[in-house]
């Protein structure tokens, strides 16, 4: 490794804004494993698939309907 590096002519990363959060989320096992099922099917990460779905969720404003007994 050098002892100086010289980032004068940098320019900030554009996909920054774009990057991931990292969080915690308690979900049934139920839905874990049906995203997994899923997930499997489709040959993509089953996070990657949460992630996708719930996007598309925020994309059409759905809205949750909730009905409690």
């Amino acid at each position: 490794m050098r002892k100086q590096y010289d980032f004068s002519e940098s320019v900030p990363n554009p996909y920054a804004k774009r990057s991931k959060r990292q969080i915690t989320i308690r979900l049934d096992e139920d839905t874990v494993a049906y995203f997994k099922n899923m997930a499997e099917e489709k040959g993509i990460p089953y996070q990657s698939l949460i992630n996708l779905y719930l996007r598309d969720c925020a994309a059409s404003e759905k809205e949750l309907e909730l009905s409690w007994r």
